[in-house]
């Protein structure tokens, strides 16, 4: 079935154990940080606190995509679907999107702040790590935006936090869509740029929200796909911008064109704080709206896995493969493992060798945003066994002509851990791609050696037997 509020996901997890009601009073000030981080990082259920300190009748939820488990449920496929099951089902549903339909009343809107008695802090946002430069309003949320030329509204997953009662600040990349239309069309007109948090969205909807699927593309459309039946969308009160029409909490407002303040730092999803204090986006808010007894969706962002790095890592290596494959490059699949925090992805192509290898070099080094650091690319391995991956790394990628190194000027990720303070705030870096495939002109007979494994080095009719045989043996199956 289609989860088409978050409400309906918490009652699927309840149902199948995978989610964790804490009854007892947490404080917002780091508590629920601390017990969401621990949950990640031990693959615990999702979390629902119930009892927030200072904040009576309000709930927070956490963890809501936090494991491929509950990626699966979301998907209505079996809680215990293998990854590549996951990938495909995924893959499979985005290749027919589903327009939206826009409704005139909706359970998001049951509640509505306008600009003067807007109060920031009546949310029970949490203060998340310590360190962090504030009240993160805006973690397992995204951002709707309009293109003031041609009206598609894009949706994406940006931090935001506090400023004070009336404004919130954050840091969407120039590279990102969203500071593409802010620094290319409303700062040159000196325009405020509408824009709406939405908090506590179904999971489609936040799936869809992490990934470009182009600039001329409407997100709510693979949300509708993911969910194979129409998202409802709804006008806002105060801004001409569209929000799903069952989400807990919407916060309209503007972005300032001519105005920005400190922001950050904070601890982000590659596992570190790298950055301290920087020029942030202001936006003013106008309106709050929000459904009866809301639900506050948040991701305590840090070391893998968590929500972050589990559903972009999956949007991203579809998209990965579904741009490769459009650039006629012999993928047979992409792989980014959720440690790797789409910093590393795993490559699987039909047969190897330098042409190709340099052909999947070539895609990413043309990308707007090159997020992506380093690339193993294998012809043998499964892409999504970790374990084969590695040996073929470690045994067939040449140290010396098996690593291509290319430098990045512009377009890198600044979240990248590695990189210097300056290239970070330069947007520079570097690309490696590893070659872990055999030469496409090794003689397979006289230069190639023989994998040791039991799939290579036995005949079919043994193997066969083996297999069958396996429980009778006494192995579990």
């Amino acid at each position: 079935m289609a989860y088409t509020d978050v409400r309906q996901f918490m009652e699927a997890l309840r149902k199948t154990g995978d989610i964790v009601h804490i009854k007892q009073e947490v404080d917002w000030d780091l508590e629920i940080g601390a017990i969401g981080r621990r949950a990640c990082e031990t693959e615990s259920p999702a979390i629902l606190f119930e009892n927030i300190r200072d904040y009576p009748g309000h709930r927070i939820f956490a963890g809501m995509l936090g494991t491929f488990r509950r990626v699966a449920i979301a998907l209505d496929l079996a809680p215990d679907a293998p990854i590549p099951d996951i990938y495909a089902e995924y893959a499979r549903r985005i290749e027919k999107p589903i327009k939206p339909k826009v409704v005139e009343n909706a359970p998001c809107q049951e509640n509505v702040v306008l600009e003067k008695d807007v109060d920031l802090y009546e949310l029970p946002t949490p203060y998340l790590h310590e360190g962090d430069g504030g009240r993160y309003i805006a973690t397992w949320a995204f951002e709707v935006t309009k293109d003031p030329d041609s009206g598609i509204h894009n949706w994406g997953m940006y931090r935001f936090m506090i400023h004070n009662k009336h404004y919130i600040v954050g840091w969407p990349r120039v590279t990102s869509h969203l500071g593409m239309v802010l620094h290319e069309k409303y700062v040159p007109a000196n325009k405020p740029m509408p824009m709406a948090v939405v908090i506590g969205a179904d999971p489609a909807c936040n799936t869809v929200s992490t990934v470009s699927y182009g600039v001329n593309v409407d997100e709510a459309d693979y949300a509708g796909a993911l969910n194979q039946e129409p998202v409802e969308l709804v006008k806002c009160k105060t801004i001409d911008l569209l929000v799903p029409a069952k989400a807990e909490i919407i916060i309209e407002g503007e972005i300032q064109p001519d105005r920005v303040t400190p922001e950050g730092p904070f601890g982000e999803y590659p596992g570190f704080r790298t950055e301290g204090m920087r020029s942030g986006t202001l936006c003013k808010i106008k309106a709050i709206t929000y459904r009866n007894s809301p639900v506050f969706t948040i991701i305590p962002l840090g070391v893998p896995p968590d929500d972050s790095s589990v559903v972009a890592s999956m949007t991203a290596a579809v998209a990965m493969k579904r741009g490769l494959l459009r650039h006629n490059v012999p993928v047979t699949e992409v792989y980014a493992p959720p440690h790797g925090v789409t910093h590393l992805i795993i490559v699987g192509v039909k047969q190897g060798g330098k042409k190709v290898v340099d052909q999947v070099r070539d895609f990413f080094l043309t990308r707007r945003r090159i997020d992506v650091n380093k690339i193993i690319v294998v012809d043998e391995a499964d892409p999504f066994n970790w374990g084969e991956v590695m040996h073929d790394f470690a045994t067939k990628c040449h140290p010396l002509r098996g690593v291509d190194t290319t430098a990045i000027e512009y377009g890198a990720n600044p979240l990248t851990p590695c990189y210097s303070a300056e290239e970070r705030r330069k947007y520079s870096g570097g690309l490696d791609v590893f070659d872990a495939t055999w030469p496409a002109e090794s003689d397979r007979f006289n230069e190639i050696p023989v994998r040791n494994s039991f799939q290579v080095m036995y005949p079919e009719e043994l193997k066969n037997k083996v297999i069958k045989n396996w429980k009778e043996y006494g192995f579990k199956d």
